[in-house]
């Protein structure tokens, strides 16, 4: 009782501790969409200057290693950012310095800022590589664009945007296009995580210690998924999943051993919450903030919820069975066999 007394407590202070956020430079990049930001290439080509789309598609990110300072022009074509060898600067007397401070753009513009008045630099940070949101990329308009409404079950282009870039004098430009991609069939992905917990749970109760080979493999898989994920974002954003899948590596490894029981359990629980559920948006959206395909986010997070579920009911059973005064009978007799007729001890 006391162990399934810590086991509460410790799921119930897991999930009263607020999400990480998803970017050390804002929290409001989205898990997944229907809109691919792309970035196609800079023209004319710039040695040692590359841009990319990243946290699906919400910011652009510029690398300036071309020992020059080159300047983003916000939405007049006035100075916004420049990143100079030194690091990066905001032009306070620009309107896109703050329109650009949310993903919808709707921060109100101080009365100061004037497109038209001298730049104002202020240094906000000493890296020569900076993200920013950038309306010219986005869809900003409500609802679904016209021809998503006719035709919901292909891609459409929706346009190609341009941002300008200066050096110097001499001007060029970031380009890319913006797509609509349709959403993926969600119930499908939900059933292949609930079928996978019920023969995680099966397979469990019928042979017992290969379990722990599938907590290994589903640690791993969301290991694996949080490392796709911080390419394309942030590493502080995945920490908590880093957390819960080391945790369920342990538990698998101990599994292997007949030990922690207990582990187990609240491995795949938190395995289940927090790289499962968390991100269960991607079952329902095109386009998924990750670095690779967006079928392996799915499947990591339909490993995450279906195994994650399943051994935490193994370890809840296992539990129940070494608690003193459970028959040897039933489900008991059951995981003790499964487990080669080992007593069952909680490390």
């Amino acid at each position: 009782m006391r162990r399934l007394a810590l086991f509460a407590a410790v799921v119930a202070g897991a999930l009263a501790v607020p999400a990480t956020p998803a970017s050390a430079h804002g929290g409001d990049a989205p898990d997944a969409t229907a809109y691919r930001t792309a970035v196609t290439g800079i023209s004319p080509a710039e040695r040692g200057l590359s841009v990319r789309a990243v946290e699906a598609g919400a910011r652009l990110e510029l690398r300036n290693d071309t020992g020059h300072t080159v300047e983003v022009l916000g939405y007049a074509g006035e100075p916004y950012l420049e990143v100079r060898p030194d690091g990066t600067y905001e032009n306070v007397n620009s309107p896109a310095t703050y329109l650009n401070l949310t993903l919808t753009g709707t921060t109100a513009v101080p009365a100061g800022a004037n497109p038209t008045a001298p730049p104002s630099w202020r240094r906000v940070s000493r890296s020569t590589t900076v993200r920013w949101h950038d309306q010219r990329t986005h869809w900003l308009s409500p609802g679904l664009p016209p021809q998503a409404v006719a035709d919901p079950a292909r891609r459409h282009r929706l346009r190609d945007w341009a941002v300008p870039l200066r050096e110097e004098v001499r001007t060029f430009e970031v380009r890319g296009t913006l797509d609509w991609v349709p959403p993926p069939t969600a119930w499908l992905w939900w059933v292949g995580a609930v079928l996978l917990a019920v023969a995680v749970t099966a397979l469990g109760v019928r042979f017992g210690r290969p379990i722990g080979i599938v907590a290994l493999v589903a640690g791993a898989t969301s290991f694996g998924y949080a490392v796709t994920r911080a390419l394309d974002g942030s590493w502080s954003g995945q920490l908590t999943v880093l957390v819960v899948a080391g945790l369920a590596l342990l538990a698998g490894l101990l599994t292997l051993r007949r030990l922690a029981p207990f582990l187990l359990a609240l491995g795949g629980l938190a395995l289940a919450i927090f790289a499962g559920f968390a991100d269960s948006g991607v079952f329902r959206a095109g386009v998924v903030g990750i670095a690779g395909p967006a079928w392996w986010a799915r499947l990591a997070v339909l490993i995450a919820i279906g195994a994650g579920l399943g051994t935490a009911a193994v370890g809840l059973l296992r539990l129940r069975a070494a608690a003193p005064g459970v028959s040897s009978g039933g489900t008991a007799a059951g995981l003790s066999a499964g487990a080669g007729a080992t007593t069952i001890v909680d490390a």
